[in-house]
Order: C-alpha cells, then sequence, then structure tokens
C-alpha cells in the first residue's frame, strides 16, 4: 500500500514537471510580443509580431545604441532649453547644466529620462528631426523594416511606430555591444547634479525583470496612454541570453517572465558548429600539400527545442578541390545552419594554413614578383 503511494506522487510530480516544462504560452495577454534567441535572432514564440504599434519607452533602446556607436561618449553634453522641458519620465536635468554623454545614457535607460533622451539627440544630431533620421536609418540597416521613429524618447505620435519582431531584431543588434548589455543591467548609478550644487542623481533601475526574473540582465521598460505597458526583457541562463518583448501588455512582468521560462525549459542551446574542428577536407590541385581542412571561421550555437523533434541541416558552397597556393585565413566559401528550411545561422569557411603551388609557372611568377 505504502509503495503504490509512493509509485502515485512520483508519477503525479513527473506529469507536473513535463507540463510545466512544455508549458503552452498561446493564451498569454498581450497585444503583440516574441521571444528570440539572442545570438542567432531565432522567433522561439511570436503572437501578432507584425503588427505596427507604438511602443513608449523601449525607443529608447535604439537612442543609446546609436550613442555608444557615435563613440563619443566622453564628451560633454551642455543641456537645452528644449532638453530640460521635456514631458513625461525625468532626471530634471537644467537648462546650461553640463554633463557627460556616458551619464545621460544611464538616465535614459535606468530612469528613462526623456529630457537625457533629447539632450543626446542634439547633441549627437544637432535637433531631435536628424537624429530621427539616424534612427529610421539604422533600424532599416538592421532589417527592421515595419519601423519609423520620430523622436528619441517615445513620447506618442502616431508616425512613431514598431513591431514585436522588430523591436526584437533592434534588441538582439543592441545586446551584442558590451557596453549596451553592461548599462542595461546595472541596477543602481550615482551620475553628477548639477556643477553649482553639491548633490548627486542616484538612478534605480525601473525593470523589476533584474531583481525578480532568475538571469534578469535587461532591457526596457515603457508607458504611454496609447501604448499601454510595453518591456523588453532579456536573461541569460548557462551563456544563454534570451529576449522577450511585451506591446500593450497590461501584466507585463509576469507575461515577459512565463515567455523567458517557456524558451528556456522548451529549448536547449546546441553547439552545432565549432571552430575548432574541421568542417569538411578538400583536395588541394597542384599544391605542395595534396589534402587541407576547411574550419568554420566562428562557433554558432542554435537552439532547437528539447523534444528532439526539429532536426538542423547544413548547406554550403564549397567545392570538392582548390588549386594551390592556398593563404591561411582567406575564405574558402560558407556554411548555413537550416531548421524547417528556415535560415538559422552561418558563418564563413577558411584555411586554416598555407600551402604552396608545387607548378613551375607559379615560382618564376613569384621571382619575377620579388624582382
Amino acid at each position: 500500500m505504502i509503495r503504490r503511494r509512493i509509485c502515485f506522487f512520483v508519477v503525479l510530480i513527473f506529469i507536473i514537471l513535463m507540463n510545466s516544462t512544455y508549458a503552452d504560452v498561446a493564451d498569454i495577454n498581450t497585444k503583440a510580443c516574441i521571444l528570440m534567441d539572442v545570438n542567432t535572432g531565432r522567433v522561439l514564440y511570436a503572437k501578432n509580431e507584425n503588427i505596427k504599434l507604438p511602443m513608449a519607452s523601449t525607443t529608447k533602446i535604439m537612442t543609446v545604441i546609436l550613442a555608444i556607436e557615435s563613440g563619443r561618449l566622453d564628451e560633454i553634453v551642455t543641456i537645452s532649453r528644449n532638453a530640460s522641458i521635456q514631458e513625461g519620465s525625468s532626471v530634471y536635468l537644467r537648462e546650461g547644466e553640463k554633463i557627460k554623454l556616458e551619464d545621460l545614457l544611464y538616465a535614459i535607460m535606468l530612469r528613462s529620462g526623456n529630457d537625457a533622451s533629447v539632450a543626446v539627440a542634439e547633441h549627437l544630431c544637432g535637433s531631435v528631426e536628424k537624429f530621427a533620421e539616424l534612427m529610421n536609418n539604422k533600424a532599416k540597416e538592421i532589417g527592421a523594416y515595419n519601423t519609423n521613429f520620430t523622436n528619441p524618447h517615445g513620447l506618442h505620435d502616431d508616425n512613431h511606430y514598431t513591431t514585436a519582431y522588430d523591436l526584437g531584431l533592434i534588441t538582439c543588434y543592441a545586446l551584442k555591444n558590451d557596453k549596451f548589455a553592461e548599462i542595461v543591467k546595472t541596477k543602481k548609478k550615482t551620475i553628477p547634479g548639477p556643477e553649482e550644487e553639491n548633490w548627486d542623481r542616484v538612478l534605480t533601475n525601473k525593470n523589476k525583470m533584474l531583481w525578480q526574473f532568475d538571469g534578469g540582465d535587461g532591457v526596457k521598460t515603457g508607458y504611454t496612454k496609447k501604448a499601454g505597458r510595453c518591456l523588453v526583457a532579456s536573461a541569460t541562463r548557462n551563456n544563454w541570453q534570451l529576449v522577450s518583448v511585451v506591446l500593450n501588455c497590461a501584466d507585463m512582468w509576469d507575461v515577459s517572465s512565463q515567455l523567458l521560462e517557456y524558451g528556456f525549459n522548451n529549448y536547449k542551446r546546441v553547439h552545432a558548429i565549432d571552430k575548432n574542428l574541421p568542417y569538411k577536407y578538400i583536395t588541394v590541385r597542384k599544391g605542395k600539400k595534396e589534402i587541407t581542412g576547411i574550419y568554420p571561421k566562428d562557433d554558432l550555437y542554435i537552439p532547437v527545442k528539447v523534444n528532439g523533434e526539429e532536426k538542423m541541416s547544413f548547406k554550403d558552397n564549397l567545392t570538392s578541390n582548390v588549386k594551390a597556393p592556398v593563404y591561411e585565413n582567406h575564405i574558402a566559401g560558407q556554411v548555413e545552419i537550416y531548421i524547417d528550411n528556415t535560415l538559422i545561422g552561418k558563418t564563413d569557411l577558411v584555411y586554416r594554413e598555407n600551402i604552396e603551388s608545387s607548378s613551375i609557372i607559379y615560382y618564376i611568377k613569384k621571382i619575377l614578383k620579388n624582382l
């Protein structure tokens, strides 16, 4: 009797764990959302991901990555009157105040300072309008084709919008920048107040995911009446980073947590391509060595479902042989990884050694070149 009860409870616990692992997220309450692997950009879950919606202060992800890429973080910004009177979230910048550009980025991402966002835009491009052009150009470069920016802060404008997919793309791009990743995971930061006054601004990050979600390391909150509650969240476990986007989501904290847990529980990160192992061996024609190994330039880690339903396939454009000479680190071709006919990742294939030609004509040309 006791054994039966023990077996019953073991089976019950197993069923609960299985249902938890493969939990369905199709019924989550949000206007639009997406879950993506940061490294490859693979979509792990999505709902209304291509609907154009306002995104409130999650706009500032683009503002900050552009500022970082400008290479001007050490420059001193003089705060204009226009920046100092911005409505909404603020770090209370004063007209004429001078502050380091890098400090403004912490004010933007931790406290969502609209005043800091305008100050950065004006400093880098001269005006909000010119900076918005830069934002839109960058969005297209990243592949966010259904996005349009009119300002650096996200206050409502009918022509200011994105999609969950586009915002996910932009965030995956930004998180690959070490400085951006450092800023968005910072829980607390102190930056100077006005020089003539003896006080500092102590910034505490509004993103609760940094405290309440295991592995939480970003990214940005947002809210306006038109956009509703928006959240871009990221988390890293076992060196694997996922990002979730929810737009117009009343319960943004719980829904974002549910999305991220779904990803970590239902997918695993596979080392699909190892740059230290030869991908293929090919014949070298007229070379001092007859065979050479072709190596991936980079490691590729791919998320796949834990239930084993998905199979990876590899495609390359290598020929079966190459004519000498062969030069180390020169590109031999490219390999692509697909799951269900969808491209997930790719990397160049390179030679790892120099192989001289055995042809007499090659040596004659070499002697003439040296002369």
